[in-house]
């Protein structure tokens, strides 16, 4: 009998090491963490950091050697799991599917397929003869012994060893929240570090965004939002939301969170911001400052004497909220709301990506363009910049959310004698919701906890008279 070794404890975090790395001299590899967060995702890897579902018997060359090189040189990896194919492949990181050839030497209470298959018990132990009892019998034996898979998360080694720490470190903070992506153990052998996470079965977002209903978008950011309320709960900032990290299987209409590469603690390296004044003292503020007196300039000074601002800008391109390309210093959870409602403003549109810019200047531009220029100066000075543009197109009062998707969606002239097509009532609750999500001033944005309360997600709750009155 094989002897259960706890690989979940609930002990303060710690790297499993080889032991002869342990007899090793540990090299630190000094990193700029500014220069990490700067760092812009290749355009064919921007949005295939998550996990797909790829065929199992179908590995290209390629993958296949750069897998036999990963097990030859990571010393015991061949011993606990045989890798399949590549599932990832992002700026810090390589994901691969593989089988946990240990599983049942481990309590494995965060495998959640097995709790929710608990309840499937042997064949009844009565006198059946014939080959339909020995079917019966090997269908449980074979459910028993089918393969159990995880996700190898291989951390590139330019990754310095304090992000390492502190992705794995929140990993193991998460743990419990079925709509998190927990981490089951991590290895180290010499400078690589490995991640070991559940494989989560899922569909990619493109091919069934532009198919969903009303009711399969409250299903899909109803467990969105409530990973983040438990994200949001211990203080974490996921910093990178988007639809290839939160893995969902429409069968299952359940998606799990994952890839905390870029995630942090809310308030770790905050400075003071503006936004976090009351409205008198910004205006004070702003009625006090050079560009109020002299006026908006046209370019750039030569020798600009003004201190550099420098804040987190992680995260990825069409994703960021407004504060964070206007540099905020004192960022908070809200960030991840943005991002949630640009997932949700890809789906209304039926458009992906809806933001596709090059730069935070284009960013901010294609929300200009949809806010007007009155809002995104409002929207500067809450954090003390000027925003200012002279491309025409721009108009100040901005467009409503609902044109936005009618025009999107080719809605604003289809309906009879070329009228608009207009939203329904179901489509007109979501674009509130969307509202709340994109408020520009993070202090006004909805919360995720706030978010599972709104009428687009909350789940109603009947009395047994009102069931039975709907019977």
């Amino acid at each position: 009998m094989a002897i259960i070794r706890p690989r979940n404890a609930k002990t303060p975090f710690e790297i499993h090491h080889d032991q002869e790395s342990l007899e090793e001299e540990e090299e630190v590899m000094d990193e700029s963490r500014g220069d990490m967060e700067d760092v812009e995702q290749d355009e064919e890897d921007e949005y295939s950091d998550g996990y797909s579902d790829d065929s199992d018997d179908v590995v290209d060359p390629k993958v296949q050697e750069d897998m036999d090189k990963f097990q030859e040189t990571f010393k015991g990896i061949k011993d606990r799991f045989r890798l399949i194919n590549r599932i990832g492949e992002g700026t810090f990181s390589t994901v691969y599917k593989a089988e946990d050839l240990l599983y049942e030497a481990y309590d494995n209470d965060w495998d959640i397929e097995e709790k929710e298959n608990k309840w499937t018990s042997p064949p009844l132990k009565k006198r059946r003869m014939g080959m339909q009892a020995l079917a019966d019998m090997n269908d449980y034996a074979q459910q028993r012994r089918r393969p159990k898979y995880v996700a190898i998360k291989k951390i590139y080694v330019t990754s310095s060893p304090s992000r390492i720490l502190n992705e794995l470190d929140l990993l193991n903070d998460l743990r419990g929240f079925d709509s998190v992506c927990p981490l089951i153990t991590a290895f180290r052998h010499t400078d690589q570090v490995v991640a070991v996470l559940p494989y989560f079965k899922h569909t990619d977002f493109r091919e069934y965004f532009r198919n969903m209903t009303v009711d399969d978008m409250r299903i899909y950011f109803r467990s969105l939002f409530r990973a983040l309320a438990a994200v949001h709960s211990k203080g974490i900032i996921h910093r990178d939301i988007k639809p290839t990290n939160f893995l969902y299987e429409p069968e299952k209409r359940r998606g799990v969170l994952v890839d905390f590469g870029l995630a942090e603690r809310q308030g770790v390296d905050a400075k003071p911001c503006m936004c976090t004044e009351n409205a008198d003292h910004r205006r004070r503020r702003v009625a006090n400052s050079v560009t109020a007196a002299m006026g908006p300039s046209n370019g750039y000074p030569k020798n600009d004497s003004r201190p550099s601002r420098r804040a987190n800008r992680a995260g990825t391109r069409g994703f960021r909220a407004p504060e964070v390309l206007l540099k905020c210093t004192d960022q908070t959870t809200k960030i991840d709301i943005w991002s949630a409602g640009v997932i949700l403003l890809t789906i209304l549109s039926k458009r992906f990506p809806f933001f596709n810019s090059a730069d935070d200047v284009e960013a901010m531009i294609e929300i200009a363009t949809i806010f007007g220029i009155k809002r995104m100066k409002a929207t500067g000075y809450l954090h003390g910049v000027m925003f200012e543009t002279n491309i025409p197109t721009i108009g100040n009062a901005g467009f409503t959310l609902e044109k936005i998707i009618l025009w999107s969606t080719c809605r604003n002239d289809s309906g009879k004698d070329g009228k608009e097509d207009p939203l329904t009532d179901e489509e007109k609750s979501a674009v509130r919701f969307l509202e709340r999500c994109f408020e520009l001033d993070p202090n006004k944005r909805i919360s995720a906890e706030e978010a599972l309360e709104h009428e687009f997600l909350r789940e109603d709750v009947y009395s047994d008279d009102e069931e039975m009155h709907m019977l």
